[in-house]
């Protein structure tokens, strides 16, 4: 498998259909080419005619993508994940583990790295790698004590004067009964209080699915941005249409995600992010290291920007820019 398509596997999304038998065409010609068949003819030109023709349409497909086609982008199996991440760009990482209450939780990764020069805590949601690691994981849906993990190692970054990134990645917290009997509600209402006053620079970023409360959970912050291709809502999608139409199908899927207004482009015109991160072309599932060299620099620039603040006017900017949300003017 060539280095173009291996990013994706048996993975195909519908739109990009298209584009998938291009990259098989450019394969072929490229195994052709490296195995010698036919020896007395130069597929050379072919495979760059085919690139060039690969290349223009991957722009045009991804210039209009819908919203609905975002969220399939954001929920692709081989976007990089938190893990990815943390392995890419954040040195000498420690990972500590659980909540001192009740266990650890898998769906929540925390631990003390450096992100350029900066040491930090580094707080993400982990929706797993393969089928075990996701069933271990509840596929990214944190229960209580993952938030409780999260606020816990918080406390230590705020009591050694360490700033704090969060990376989300979740559909939402786990809905199970075991989860709200154990105090969900109360422990991501506690995570938004906590956060909205912790006396150390936040900064969270949306890097595939923002869902929810379970996403709040760790996106209190004084900037929040979003990859983009990652999509940020109240509520799934299918959750949506399944409120309002009775039935989640493509057709109400869709429209759904067109009036949720969640992709990068909206939030940031509604004034529910600070930033959007650009993604290689194509999706971060295309090209991780590129994606993941992207969000350091974001993450760096952040970082130094939010630490020449006084941690007082910081809390202060902090509650501002968040009573600032939904704001409505008169014309």
């Amino acid at each position: 498998m060539t280095a173009l398509n291996a990013y994706a596997g048996n993975y195909e999304l519908e739109f990009e259909r298209p584009l998938t038998a291009l990259e098989r065409q450019i394969a072929d010609l490229e195994h052709q080419h490296d195995t010698g068949g036919s020896s007395d003819v130069d597929f050379r030109s072919d495979i760059r005619g085919l690139r060039q023709s690969h290349t223009a349409m991957l722009k045009k497909v991804y210039a209009n993508l819908t919203p609905w086609n975002t969220v399939q982008v954001g929920r692709h199996p081989g976007r990089p994940q938190t893990i990815d991440y943390i392995n890419a760009f954040v040195k000498d990482f420690t990972e500590l583990h659980g909540d001192r209450h009740q266990g650890d939780d898998k769906a929540i990764i925390t631990g003390f790295g450096r992100i350029g020069p900066h040491k930090c805590l580094v707080v993400g949601h982990h929706t797993g790698k393969d089928t075990k690691e996701k069933i271990a994981a509840n596929f990214g849906c944190a229960h209580p004590e993952g938030y409780r993990k999260a606020m816990r190692t918080m406390k230590i970054a705020e009591k050694y004067k360490l700033p704090v990134v969060t990376l989300i990645d979740t559909p939402g917290a786990y809905p199970g009964i075991a989860a709200e009997e154990r105090g969900q509600a109360e422990a991501i209402a506690v995570n938004l209080r906590e956060m909205s006053r912790l006396k150390t620079p936040i900064v969270s970023v949306v890097i595939g699915e923002g869902g929810s409360g379970g996403a709040l959970g760790i996106g209190v912050a004084d900037r929040l941005a979003m990859l983009q291709y990652a999509w940020f809502s109240v509520i799934s999608p299918e959750g949506c249409a399944a409120i309002l139409w009775k039935t989640a199908n493509p057709e109400t899927n869709a429209s759904a995600a067109e009036n949720l207004k969640l992709t990068a482009n909206d939030n940031l015109k509604l004034g529910t992010i600070d930033a959007m991160i650009d993604e290689p072309l194509g999706g971060a599932h295309r090209n991780p290291a590129a994606a993941a060299d992207y969000l350091e620099k974001y993450l760096i620039q952040t970082l130094r920007e939010l630490k020449r603040f006084k941690v007082e006017n910081l809390v202060n900017k902090r509650y501002e820019r968040l009573r600032k949300i939904g704001e409505l003017g008169e014309g």
